[in-house]
Formats: C-alpha cells, sequence, structure tokens
C-alpha cells in the first residue's frame, strides 16, 4: 500500500511544470528513500531532462540491489536517454543479475553512451560465486567487443575493463591474451584517439605489462 508520503510525492511530481520544479519534486521523492518509489523513478527517467534524470538515477541506485528486478524489465527501446540512465544504475550496482542486460546493451544499442554505461558495468559487476568463472569470460567477452567500438568513448570504456579484470587470477589464461593483445593495440598508433591510446599505456604500465 502506497504511504501518505509517496503519494504526496507523487502527486507533487505530477504537477510540475518546470525543470526546478521537476527537480525538486524528484529529490523529495529519492529523500524517501522508498523501494516503490522505483517505477516511478524510472518513469522520470523518460522525460528526457538530464538534470531530472541525473537526480532519479543517484534516488534508484541509493535503494538499492533490491530494485534490479524493477530496472531489469524498464528498458524503452523507443527513448535511448532513459536506457542509457537505467544501464548507468544498473552498472552503479553492480548486481550480477542484470549481466545479460548489459551485454545486451553493449552489443545490441544504437547509442554510444549506453554502450559506455554497459561497458564500466561488465568492468565492475560483482561476480555470482556460483558462477564466477563463466561470468568473468563473459565480462571478458564483452570488454574485448567494446575494445572495438566505433566510438572513442566506449573504447575508453573498455581500457579500464580489461584492466580491471586483468587483475583477477580467475581470467582465464587464452581471454587474458586477448585482452593484452587488445591494450597493445588501444595503446598503438593503429587507436586513433591520442586519449584512447594514452589510457591504454597507462593501463599497460599498471599491469606491468608495457
Amino acid at each position: 500500500m502506497t504511504s501518505s508520503a509517496l503519494g504526496d510525492a507523487i502527486r507533487d511530481l505530477d504537477r510540475a511544470s518546470s525543470t526546478p520544479e521537476l527537480v525538486q519534486a524528484t529529490r523529495t521523492l529519492c529523500a524517501l528513500k522508498d523501494p516503490e518509489a522505483a517505477e516511478t523513478l524510472v518513469k522520470v527517467l523518460g522525460f528526457n531532462n538530464p538534470a531530472v534524470a541525473a537526480v532519479a538515477t543517484q534516488g534508484l541506485i541509493q535503494l538499492g540491489r533490491d530494485i534490479v528486478p524493477t530496472l531489469l524489465v524498464s528498458m524503452d527501446a523507443r527513448n535511448y536517454g532513459a536506457r542509457a540512465w537505467v544501464v548507468k544504475a544498473l552498472a552503479a550496482l553492480r548486481d550480477p543479475r542484470g549481466l545479460d542486460l548489459l551485454e545486451h546493451a553493449l552489443m545490441a544499442d544504437i547509442a554510444p553512451s549506453v554502450r559506455r554505461s554497459a561497458t564500466r558495468g561488465l568492468a565492475d559487476l560483482e561476480l555470482d560465486p556460483v558462477s564466477k568463472d563463466q561470468q568473468l569470460h563473459r565480462c571478458m567477452q564483452g570488454l574485448l567487443k567494446s575494445g572495438q567500438d566505433d566510438e572513442w568513448v566506449v573504447r575508453y570504456a573498455s581500457v579500464f575493463g580489461l584492466e580491471q579484470r586483468l587483475r583477477s587470477p580467475h581470467v582465464g589464461s587464452s581471454i587474458a591474451d586477448q585482452a593484452v593483445l587488445m591494450l597493445r593495440t588501444l595503446a598503438s598508433e593503429a587507436e586513433d584517439a591520442r586519449v584512447v591510446r594514452l589510457r591504454a599505456a597507462l593501463a599497460l604500465q599498471r599491469l606491468h605489462l608495457e
């Protein structure tokens, strides 16, 4: 049953007609820290208002992993802005239940911001102890894929992720070799974006692979 405070906050949000009013109403809703607010906060992501969506996303993240099932069924194929915020929230929560969605977003989404967030999610995802090796392999495969993305921001995120994952002793030798080769390629003149080259070189240095 919806609490009185939650109902009031949702009504205030519905009545808001300007960005400052929407931001304030969303902050009020987030401050309740009520899991029942998750669906409304997800709807806010679809307003195509970055200032409001940023507040709603932080509110969703603060609600914790209990809202992951809500996020997993909330992807809007027609609204790439909303998708980007949902993927960002899933990535921040680091819940292994988000792996399928992160993989799909990376492989199929047309928006670079969504693919970048998905890549960061694969870098930071906490692995289920029962299927750690399999999930780690899938994360590595996704990161290798993002290293070949057309957008430099996605490749940059891939470098970060590969560095993170290569620190794990559980990475298989074959895919680890592929990851090192990818980092060396991204650190070379074959990579157009200087910022990516520099970040890949730093990753190799930190991993003592330069």
